[in-house]
């Protein structure tokens, strides 16, 4: 059986915090960046994003993702 069959999308975006600890979560995204350039950085978020994308694996709460990024900048 498809691994991916078995994992239930997302269904609702999450606005709100879900870490238990945001600001380690931030360390964690804010050193993944560290000794990058500009280039390698800015690839390195669009492989992660596209990851993330995956693992939400429903196209409207990726819709409302985007949005909100969107309305945020």
């Amino acid at each position: 059986m498809n691994a991916a069959a078995t994992i239930a999308p997302a269904t609702e975006l999450a606005s709100e915090s879900r870490f238990a600890d945001p600001d380690a979560a931030f360390r964690l995204l804010a050193q993944a960046h560290r000794d990058l350039d500009e280039r390698d950085s800015a690839a390195f978020n669009a492989r992660l994003v596209l990851i993330l994308a995956n693992h939400i694996g429903d196209e409207q709460v990726l819709r409302e993702a985007v949005a909100l990024a969107r309305e945020a900048g």
